[in-house]
């Protein structure tokens, strides 16, 4: 870590992750370079690697603070409701990933983020990821007080596993609708809400 305040450490960072996620925006991820951020930083390349090691470790901490704030969405569920049926828990855990989009993205790519990240970053990660395991625990302890914990774990390892396959069914080009038109699959558009309130209506039966 390089010298100076903590003040002027964390500035540096806020402008790494600012420039990757500004790029994130017309860019995957594959083909972001770490020259391409530091062209929007005001320092060079070889200054970011005073703060991050590599690309994966800029962006595992993007989707860290993804996950941070999708796990305030759900405590703010938790906490402006007193009692929510199962249509009303799936209306509001689809509209908080419908407000995610970065999130859902992101999860596409967590493998290599994961791979190629210091085990420091990776835990920071990893802690994010497991607050919004519990507090979707939580929600799920206080508006369907008859689950039981195991019926509660079922449903949040299912979920999970749906989460990250969401953005490729809710987002595709041109050329795989065409692809999909060819090889007789066709493409009913589901939107984020719409695919997240139908899946957690069916795992909350």
């Amino acid at each position: 870590m390089p010298k100076g305040s903590i003040e002027l450490v964390n500035s540096r960072k806020e402008e790494i992750l600012n420039a990757a996620i500004k790029l994130y925006q017309t860019k995957s991820f594959k083909d972001i370079t770490l020259n391409d951020i530091a062209e929007l930083t005001t320092f060079k390349r070889t200054s970011i690697y005073n703060y991050f090691e590599t690309k994966e470790e800029i962006f595992l901490t993007l989707n860290k603070r993804q996950y941070e704030v999708w796990v305030n969405d759900l405590e703010n569920i938790i906490q402006n409701n007193n009692v929510l049926s199962k249509d009303e828990i799936a209306q509001n855990i689809a509209y908080s990933l419908e407000k995610r989009k970065d999130l859902l993205r992101l999860m596409m790519n967590h493998f290599d983020m994961e791979e190629n990240s210091r085990l420091e970053i990776l835990t920071e990660f990893k802690i994010a990821f497991g607050n919004s395991m519990k507090t979707l625990n939580r929600l799920l302890e206080k508006f369907c007080p008859q689950m039981q914990e195991n019926d509660r774990t079922n449903f949040i390892y299912s979920l999970f596993p749906f989460i990250y396959g969401i953005y490729p069914y809710t987002t595709v080009s041109d050329k795989q609708k065409e692809a999909m038109d060819k090889a007789d699959v066709g493409f009913i558009y589901h939107s984020i809400y719409e695919i997240t309130y139908n899946s957690v209506k069916m795992l909350l039966k």
